[in-house]
Order: structure tokens, then C-alpha cells, then sequence
């Protein structure tokens, strides 16, 4: 059997690479012999997929920040449509990348009608609109929706989907966190060291609009308390390099984690964070499931801005999933002309400082597990699809 899994951006590389690994699992257990053929990244292709091009650097949020990824995202398309007209497969799923995947999906349905397509970490429509009462074509084209949140199992329902609710993938991804003092060796701090986490990018845009004022925000943390030290995660290969110099140039105490140490360093980091700066996403609810108190931050281009705002009408009420998730503003986000580093700082400080405010957030964490399923999501959700193939 023959599954093609198209996703995008370092998140989408990373579910994408977990789900691999379940699906080969019960594959296997069911005597299935599966093929999996992507477009993805790295860790999907080290999952055991067979990639047909490499989205995983391919992402960009707002018009202006999309414009040098179009040329790329199109050579993409190019290359999976001559792939279908010539090895068509015999289902698909699409892994959240909302535009090239619904793009895709709509082609998949229109030109193949009678081969599955699952869609995997849909668009979080439940939480945003555009306008009124704008929404994909989600519905149209898919077969069966696994939803990863409640409310959005509950939207996708109520507009006639075929949904399941499986849980959300981040359950199963850290189970044993080491303990600080174990952490704290691996990574190489002292016990005196307070550890600030900086996680600025998943896109290179985020790099130009969000990196500068994390690290603006990071220095005034070190100036008040030497005791603080910064640790950077690289999203990508190609960001390592600007991450350092940057580092070297805001004139902070710490270093970044390079692309390839991430993953096997990540229950460390954690386990060690005093606080985590962080861009707003997946990111934001590894940490909440890790406890590490956080701040989030976001910001694009002003014409993506005016654009959004004023002629697309786009509205959401929190950026961050774990605020949107317990509707409530647990952890501070500052979002566009708000997300400046003296408000960063101040946040941070509260934090840092007041013993009731992290054990608030904390608490806050605690109600939100409830709310994100039980573990073993990517399991059901390889049987699921390998359900559809058979």
C-alpha cells in the first residue's frame, strides 16, 4: 500500500515524522507492507519516508513574508502533481500547512475522487476567522478529519465532517522529563545558573520580526540578574548560523542548540528552564506540557498587518494555543505593537520573581492537559488511516 503524507514547516516535519513511526509500527502488526512517499523534511525522511520534495523550510505567515517561498512552494506542486499523474497513491494525508495542503487536497479529490484523504492537524478554524464567517474548503475534500482538539472536532462536526477526536500528538511525545539536576549536567549549567529559553523561529521571517526584540528583552533580564543565561534552539539548519551571530552581537551570556541537538535535548531544556521567550505555536504547548512558564510573542510585517486586520477582517481572540485552548490568559502574549522588549521584560520579571504567578501558570498547565485527550494519539491515529487503506 502506497500513503502519501504532505506537510510542511518544521512543526509539520516533526508530527509528521512521529505519525511515520506509529504507522510502520501497526503496519507491520497487520502484515501491511506500506510505502510512505512525503513532501516533509529531514525527520520525516530519517522516519522512513521517501521524499519528494523539502517543505520543511517552506513557510511563511502574511503576503509580503510569503512572496521569496512562492517559486519553491510552486516547484513543490509541480513535482507531487507529475508524481500523482504517474504513481497515484492509495490515500493521503495532509498534515496541518493550511494553504498548499488544501490546495492539494482539492486537486487530490477532484482528479482521483476515490482515494482517501485524511486531513491531520487541521486548520485551527474554530479559533480564528476571516471576516464574518469565513472558512476553507476543508469539508469538501476530506474523508475523515482527525482533530487534535475538542473544539475543533466539535466545528468540523457541526459543519458535517466525518471527524475523531484523537488528542493532541505533543501528549505522546515527552513522558519521562528528567530531574533538574540531571538536566542541568547534560546541558552544562550549575545549579546558581537560571536558564531563559529563547525560541524565536520556525520560519526564517520570525528570525527578522520576532528574534531582535526577544533578545532586546533578554538582555535587560541579564542586566538585572547575572545569574541568568540564555540557551537558543536552532529550528533549522540554515538558522544556526544567524542565531549565534546574534547572540555575539546582542552581547549575551549563553549559546544556541544546534538544529541537530534539539530533539535529544529538549526533555533537558526543560526540565532546566526558569522561563521560555517564545514565538507563538506548537512550541508554546511542548512547554506548557513540560511546565516551563512562558511568554509569547508575535509579530509581522505592518502591511501583512493592515492587511489582516482591515481588509481581511481576520479575528482571533488569543494567539497562543494555551490561552485560546483554557480561554483565558494564563501565560502574557504580546502580539504586534505591543510585542516591545520593555513588556516583554516586565512579564518576565513577574514571573521570575513572584512565586504565586508561576504557580498560577502552572496550575493553569494542569487544567489544560484535561483538555488535549489521553496519550497514545499518534497510535490511533496511524490505525485510523491505515483503516482507510485497507
Amino acid at each position: 500500500m502506497k500513503l502519501l503524507i504532505s506537510t510542511g514547516e518544521v512543526s509539520g516535519d516533526l508530527q509528521g515524522s512521529l505519525l511515520i513511526n506509529a504507522l510502520k509500527t501497526n503496519a507491520e502488526k497487520r502484515k501491511i507492507e506500506l510505502e510512505i512517499i512525503a513532501l516533509g523534511g529531514e525527520r520525516m525522511q530519517e522516519a522512513g519516508a521517501k521524499l519528494i520534495s523539502n517543505t520543511s523550510s517552506i513557510g511563511a505567515i502574511g503576503f509580503l513574508e510569503a512572496l521569496p517561498y512562492v517559486l519553491p512552494t510552486l516547484n513543490a506542486q509541480s513535482k507531487i502533481d507529475n508524481y500523482l499523474s504517474s504513481s497515484p497513491p492509495d490515500a493521503v494525508v495532509l498534515i496541518d500547512y493550511m494553504g498548499p495542503n488544501i490546495r492539494l487536497g482539492l486537486k487530490v479529490k477532484k482528479k482521483f475522487p476515490n482515494i482517501p484523504i485524511i486531513y491531520y492537524i487541521a486548520p485551527q478554524e474554530w479559533a480564528w476567522r476571516l471576516g464574518d464567517s469565513g472558512t476553507t474548503d476543508l469539508i469538501s475534500f476530506t474523508d475523515k478529519i482527525l482533530a487534535i482538539f475538542e473544539e475543533e472536532a466539535k466545528f468540523y462536526s457541526n459543519k458535517g465532517g466525518n471527524v475523531k477526536f484523537v488528542g493532541h500528538p505533543m501528549l505522546d511525545f515527552y513522558r519521562n522529563i528528567p530531574t533538574r539536576e540531571e538536566a542541568l549536567r547534560r546541558i552544562g549549567l550549575t545549579s546558581d545558573q537560571k536558564l531563559l529559553l529563547i525560541i524565536p523561529a520556525s520560519r526564517k521571517q520570525e528570525l527578522k520580526y520576532i528574534l531582535p526584540t526577544l533578545l532586546k528583552a533578554a538582555k535587560l533580564l541579564q542586566e538585572k540578574d547575572p545569574s541568568i543565561t540564555v540557551l537558543i534552539p536552532s529550528g533549522l539548519n540554515e538558522f544556526n548560523e544567524l542565531l549565534n551571530d546574534s547572540l555575539k552581537e546582542y552581547a549575551l551570556s549563553g549559546r544556541i542548540i544546534l538544529s541537530n541537538e534539539v530533539d535529544d535535548l529538549k526533555p533537558f531544556l526543560f526540565s532546566a528552564a526558569h522561563l521560555a521567550l517564545a514565538k507563538s505555536g506548537t512550541i508554546n504547548m511542548e512547554l506548557a506540557l513540560n511546565s516551563v512558564p512562558q511568554i509569547v510573542g508575535y509579530k509581522v510585517s505592518r502591511v501583512t498587518a493592515f492587511f489582516a486586520r482591515y481588509l481581511l477582517r481576520f479575528n482571533v481572540k488569543y494567539i497562543s494555543p494555551v490561552n485560546l485552548l483554557l480561554n483565558k490568559m494564563l501565560i502574557p502574549e504580546f502580539i504586534q505593537e505591543d510585542f516591545k522588549a520593555d513588556k516583554i521584560f516586565n512579564a518576565a520579571l513577574k514571573i521570575l520573581e513572584d512565586n504565586s504567578t508561576k504557580e498560577d501558570i502552572k496550575l493553569g498547565y494542569e487544567r489544560l492537559k484535561d483538555k488535549l485527550g489521553k496519550p497514545g494519539v499518534t497510535d490511533r491515529a496511524s490505525k485510523d488511516i491505515l483503516d482507510l487503506l485497507i
